[in-house]
């Protein structure tokens, strides 16, 4: 696939998710949180659709969150964007060279991603940022257009144990219909364990990473700290650069 195709592709699967309406009970959470609104967000008009990925179609970089959120993503109209979880996931990057900037508050704020694409389990806001299996599973068909998209991609790095289950689960999909050989499908059945910083070979010349999710929940009490997660985009960095040079 050409570049140029695969920017075409992104774009047109971009479109799809903001038009879907296959989860009632995401469709009825995220329509209801943008009439109610919290106080400190009253005067703003919440975007209330399903969050598309954002990114660059040229990537090498794939990150994998769990979902927007009620009060981020899904206010603002993008991913990890004016929330908590952004500002950590947003400044590691830009110190790994995968940003433009370190912040991203709104979606006309100048955020530019380099060499890098976020994408989503599920695209809609959740309740209680627990999404169902059925939800997950419904939302599973643009993850696996976007990896077949994403031509250059060498690393993925995932957010959280659902999002890491998920990237390993796709490209053990793709694996399996492209007609890929025997060891590999031997190989996609076992299921690598989630850790933080665990490193998993994917999808032939790929790599998957493992993070802990920069919710609050972890940044708060310690779990992960910015070094643990400046570490994790090092090293796909690291990995990336390493591919360049010997196919160079």
């Amino acid at each position: 696939m050409k570049r140029e195709d695969a920017a075409i592709i992104i774009k047109r699967l971009q479109g799809e998710m903001v038009d879907c309406f296959r989860c009632p009970r995401l469709v009825e959470w995220r329509e209801q949180v943008s009439r109610e609104k919290v106080r400190r967000f009253l005067d703003e008009e919440y975007w209330g659709r399903p969050v598309p990925s954002f990114g660059d179609p040229s990537a090498r970089l794939l990150v994998v969150g769990l979902a927007p959120a009620a009060h981020g993503g899904n206010r603002t109209g993008r991913v990890f964007t004016g929330d908590r979880s952004g500002d950590w996931l947003y400044r590691a990057l830009h110190r790994a060279g995968f940003a433009n900037q370190p912040t991203s508050t709104h979606i006309d704020d100048g955020l530019e991603l380099r060499g890098c694409y976020i994408s989503a389990v599920i695209h809609c806001a959740p309740p209680a940022n627990k999404p169902l299996p059925e939800e997950v599973m419904n939302c599973r068909p643009f993850l696996l257009r976007e990896i077949e998209a994403l031509v250059d991609l060498s690393v993925v790095v995932a957010l959280g144990k659902i999002a890491f289950d998920a990237a390993f689960n796709a490209f053990a999909a793709i694996s399996r219909a492209d007609g890929s050989s025997p060891d590999d499908k031997r190989r996609a059945r076992g299921r690598p364990a989630f850790g933080h910083g665990a490193e998993f070979p994917i999808g032939g010349a790929m790599t998957l990473l493992g993070s802990y999710h920069p919710s609050q929940q972890n940044t708060f009490t310690g779990k992960l700290t910015e070094p643990m997660l400046d570490a994790v985009f090092s090293r796909a960095r690291e990995i990336i650069e390493s591919k360049e040079s010997r196919s160079g």
